[in-house]
C-alpha cells in the first residue's frame, strides 16, 4: 500500500509541476471541439430561430424535440453535421499523438523545458509514436475482440439458466475483466512510450519488449494505480452530472457549459496523472536496475628485449 501511494503521489507531483500541459491540452481540445460543433450549431440555428417549438430545448433538454429536429427534412443529413465533429476529433488525436512526446520529456525533466527542446522532441519522435500505436492495435484490437466474444458467449449461457440475476453479473464481471487487461497493455505502452522519449530509442520493438520486462513484476502496483485515478475520474463523473441536474438550473446554459467543462478538464487531468505515473515508475526503474560492468583485466607491462622479468612478489 505504501509503494502504491509512493507511486501515486510521485506522478501526481510530477503532475502538478507541469500542469501547463493539461490546460494548453484543454484549450487545444475545446478549440477543435468548438469548430466540430459549427455544423450542426449552424443547422439549429437555421430551424430553432424561427420556431416558437424551440422553447424547449432553451429553458431545458427535452429528447424527444431533439430527435424531432433531427428528423426534420430541412435539417438536412445527419452527417453533414456529425462528420465534422468526427474529424476534429480524429485531428485532436493526431494532434495528441504530436505533442505528447514533449509532455513525456518535460514530465522527466527536473526543470522546465525549453521551448525549441519541446517541440524538437515532438518532431523527433513522431514516426515513433506511430509505430507504437500500430503496435497497440495489432495487440489490443485481437485481445479485444477475444474477450468481447468470450463476454458474449457468457452472457447468452447465462441466460439460459434460471437465476435471473446471473446474466447481470456474469456481464458485470466480463466488463471488469476487459476493463483491467486493456488498462494492463495501456500500462505497457505508456511505459514503451516513456522509454522511446527518455532513452532517445529508435528501435521500438527493443523499447516494447523493455516495458514488457519493467512492468512484469509490477503489475499489481501499476494497474492499482491506473486503476484508482480511474475510479477517481469516475467519481468526478457522478458529482458533475449530479450538479448538473440537482443546481444547475434547466434554463442557464452557462452553468450547464461550466460543469460539462469541469468535468472534461478533470478527465483530462486524470489521464496525464497516469502519465505521469508510468514517468515516475520508469525513472524509478531506471534509477534501481544495476549497471553491469565489464571487468579490465590486469595490463601487463611489455619485457624489454636484453631485461630480465622482475620476480614476483
Amino acid at each position: 500500500m505504501s509503494e502504491k501511494k509512493s507511486l501515486l503521489s510521485a506522478g501526481a507531483k510530477i503532475a502538478g509541476r507541469n500542469k501547463r500541459y493539461v490546460i494548453w491540452f484543454y484549450l487545444l481540445n475545446l478549440t477543435l471541439a468548438s469548430f466540430g460543433a459549427a455544423a450542426f450549431r449552424n443547422q439549429a440555428h437555421a430551424i430553432l430561430d424561427h420556431s416558437l417549438y424551440a422553447d424547449k430545448l432553451l429553458h431545458g433538454f427535452h429528447l424527444i424535440v431533439l430527435l424531432e429536429l433531427l428528423a426534420r427534412p430541412d435539417f438536412g443529413p445527419t452527417n453533414a453535421s456529425t462528420m465534422p465533429a468526427f474529424y476534429f476529433a480524429l485531428l485532436f488525436f493526431l494532434a495528441t499523438m504530436l505533442f505528447l512526446p514533449g509532455v513525456l520529456l518535460g514530465y522527466a525533466s527536473d526543470h522546465r523545458l525549453p521551448r525549441y527542446e519541446f517541440y524538437r522532441t515532438c518532431g523527433q519522435n513522431i514516426w515513433r509514436f506511430v509505430r507504437l500505436f500500430l503496435f497497440f492495435v495489432i495487440i489490443a484490437g485481437p485481445i479485444t475482440g477475444i474477450l468481447g466474444a468470450a463476454k458474449n458467449a457468457l452472457a447468452k449461457a447465462a441466460d439460459q439458466t434460471s437465476n435471473e440475476r446471473l446474466p447481470f453479473f456474469t456481464q458485470l464481471v466480463c466488463l471488469i475483466i476487459i476493463f483491467l487487461v486493456l488498462t494492463a497493455i495501456r500500462i505497457w505502452f505508456d511505459l514503451a512510450q516513456t522509454r522511446v522519449v527518455i532513452r532517445d530509442e529508435g528501435k521500438v520493438r527493443k523499447s516494447i519488449a523493455a516495458a514488457y520486462r519493467s512492468m512484469k513484476h509490477q503489475r499489481v502496483r501499476l494497474l492499482g494505480s491506473y486503476v484508482l485515478i480511474a475510479f477517481l475520474a469516475v467519481i468526478a463523473l457522478i458529482v458533475g452530472i449530479w450538479i448538473w441536474i440537482k443546481i444547475v438550473p434547466a434554463a442557464s446554459v452557462l452553468g450547464a457549459f461550466i460543469v460539462g467543462q469541469v468535468i472534461l478538464l478533470v478527465w483530462l487531468a486524470a489521464r496525464f496523472w497516469q502519465r505521469a505515473c508510468a514517468v515516475a515508475f520508469y525513472l524509478e526503474y531506471e534509477n534501481e536496475t544495476p549497471v553491469e560492468t565489464l571487468s579490465v583485466p590486469e595490463t601487463v607491462a611489455p619485457i624489454m628485449p636484453g631485461a630480465q622479468p622482475s620476480p614476483a612478489v
